[in-house]
């Protein structure tokens, strides 16, 4: 980078081409360049009204040559081209041949004193497009960041009580703490520290947070890098910046270097003619980690999204030697991130985070603080003085089913519809004994849906019985009984077409994963599109069976609860959305009290 000083002067900015005109007829005399710009030469005076130009605008003083004069370019030329200048005694490691460069470019240009304007002219379009093309920026900057001393950041005010849901993580994690502490109580049996330290989970389940806690516990200086900032175009650069970031972290041991999204920076190693230098940011990666030089005191914790994306070099014992695994958190783990985020807004007494909680499976501890702070959002809309369990069930169906379709009007007839059909699921669901209990059932529109019943898991299901399975096909069969039941075969609707496919993927898996096939066995039957045409057609008979009899179930159920089945469908046509305990009263024949 070259560099020119220059001080203090009024900001010059000129049209490119009034610099060019103004370069083909120069003066004798040697002038800098901010005065001869501003001096208009040929009297080329644009008046008041004239449209202002379209070309682009170069800022002089920008770019450090406000003050460049003739004499700065006869050093800059003699630097570079020895010999060029006539009469000029300029230092310089360069060596010329016998050929004289002066007298080469004099019978190329015919004139000394025109070449040197070129050359300006060619430098000042070099360094214009450096700042002008996208694919040729270039970030002119100070020493600061990874390129130089990297400032530590002190974490004493997180500590593992602000990480909830991962327990076992956090258990993991904590020997790294108590090494950080008395690294001798480790080392006195002749054992080796970690090295690395490697967090994977799905995005939003803490991982991030748990390398602050790590620091914070500790109570020693944290390094924070992001995979991407040791990418750049320059060959070295992200090289250079590895070197800087172990330097400073050795300096100040022990500490906590976590570099997020690793796998950006640790990304497989391949051949690749494009770019050839694009390994030299892991290797010394690699190098500093478990190199020829020891690394004591420092540890590194990454975090990823894609472990099978890292590099076997870079995940073998010596380099990262754990590797934590951040899942989604469970029932438990929710409820206490709901209760952390809700301490932190003004909620009413009443609200339950169990059942939210219960209501959010898969969720991560990133979509639960977002669902908590939209029921926040919606309770200041509607004037509430504190979020209830209305608006944090607003916020969860908006989340899991997209927002209320309020452009969307549903004439009585499908409305009707709509309700019988809603009833008949909640009917199946309350009198199935292995069914999940109710939640919520509603008829205003979400996303693709007219209207739907929530269910409840007690607790997250890691196995599920048969008649587990059973029941939900039970209840996805219901709201095309209750159609059929009420209105007829020949008014059912579309509705229960996702319903069909959820009970039909059930009964596939239990016939061809599950083993729960009385004729077929415990055999199961990965890719059916291989299989002997006898084979398939009896898979095709189990499902249809099972299908079958799931809706004959239903049937029952819903003859046998006809009034109840009527009473809940009514209560939805009033209320339009009923919460568990207001389809209990109404199933159990009592009023609902006047909302």
């Amino acid at each position: 980078m070259f560099s020119f000083s220059s001080t203090v002067q009024p900001q010059v900015t000129v049209p490119l081409s009034h610099l060019i005109s103004a370069f083909h007829s120069p003066k004798n005399t040697s002038v800098s360049v901010g005065a001869s710009v501003s001096q208009k030469q040929h009297g080329d005076v644009a008046p008041d009204h004239e449209a202002p130009s379209s070309e682009p605008v170069l800022n002089l003083r920008d770019l450090g040559l406000s003050e460049l004069k003739i004499g700065h370019i006869d050093q800059l030329v003699g630097g570079l081209l020895p010999g060029f200048c006539k009469g000029k005694s300029i230092s310089s490691h360069w060596h010329t041949s016998h050929v004289s460069a002066q007298s080469f470019f004099e019978n190329k240009y015919d004139s000394l004193r025109r070449t040197r304007l070129i050359l300006f002219v060619l430098l000042l379009f070099g360094i214009y497009g450096f700042f002008k093309n996208p694919f040729l920026s270039v970030r002119f900057r100070t020493t600061t960041g990874l390129d130089s001393a990297v400032d530590p950041v002190q974490m004493k005010n997180v500590t593992f009580e602000h990480v909830k849901g991962v327990e076992e993580a956090k258990q993991e994690l904590q020997e790294v703490v108590e090494f950080l502490k008395n690294p001798q109580k480790f080392t006195v049996l002749g054992g080796k520290l970690p090295k690395g330290i490697l967090l994977v989970g799905p995005p939003g389940t803490g991982k991030t947070l748990l390398a602050r806690a790590v620091a914070g516990e500790a109570d020693v200086p944290f390094y924070y890098a992001s995979g991407s900032e040791f990418d750049e175009m320059f060959v070295g650069v992200g090289a250079s910046r590895i070197r800087n970031l172990f330097r400073e972290a050795k300096a100040n041991a022990p500490c906590v270097i976590f570099i997020d999204e690793l796998d950006s920076v640790g990304g497989k190693r391949i051949e690749s003619p494009m770019h050839p230098y694009s390994r030299q940011t892991i290797n010394q990666l690699l190098a500093e980690m478990d190199g020829f030089k020891p690394n004591e005191g420092v540890i590194i914790i990454g975090a990823t999204n894609f472990p099978e994306a890292l590099d076997n070099a870079l995940i073998r014992p010596g380099r990262f030697d754990m590797q934590v695994t951040v899942p989604r958190p469970d029932v438990k783990g929710r409820t206490e991130i709901l209760k952390w985020y809700l301490n932190k807004i003004k909620f009413d007494k009443s609200v339950d985070p169990e059942i939210i909680a219960r209501g959010t499976v898969g969720f991560s501890g990133a979509e639960l603080e977002n669902l908590v702070n939209q029921a926040a959002l919606k309770a200041a809309v509607d004037g509430k003085e504190m979020v209830t369990m209305k608006e944090l069930e607003f916020s969860k169906d908006k989340i899991l089913m997209g927002p209320e379709r309020r452009s969307v009007e549903i004439d009585n007839k499908n409305k009707t519809i709509t309700a019988y059909h809603e009833s008949g699921h909640a009917i199946i669901a309350y009198y199935t004994k292995d069914a999940m209990p109710i939640n919520k059932a509603t008829i205003t529109p979400r996303g693709p849906t007219l209207g739907h019943v929530s269910l409840l898991p007690e607790n997250d299901r890691w196995n599920e019985t048969r008649a587990q399975l059973l029941a939900q096909m039970d209840v996805s069969m219901g709201g095309r009984v209750a159609e059929e039941l009420i209105f007829g075969t020949d008014h059912i609707t579309t509705g229960a077409s996702s319903d069909f496919d959820n009970a039909t993927k059930i009964a596939k898996w239990m016939v061809t994963k599950f083993g729960m096939s009385e004729k077929l066995g415990v055999m199961t039957y990965s890719d059916t599109g291989k299989l002997s045409p006898e084979t398939q057609s009896a898979i095709e008979q189990e499902i249809r069976i099972l299908l079958r009899d799931s809706y004959e179930r239903a049937k029952h159920i819903l003859k046998t609860h006809a009034k109840e089945h009527k009473n809940l469908a009514e209560a939805l046509l009033t209320y339009e959305t009923l919460d568990a305990k207001e389809i209990q009263i109404v199933l159990e024949g009592k009023k609902l009290e006047v909302r």
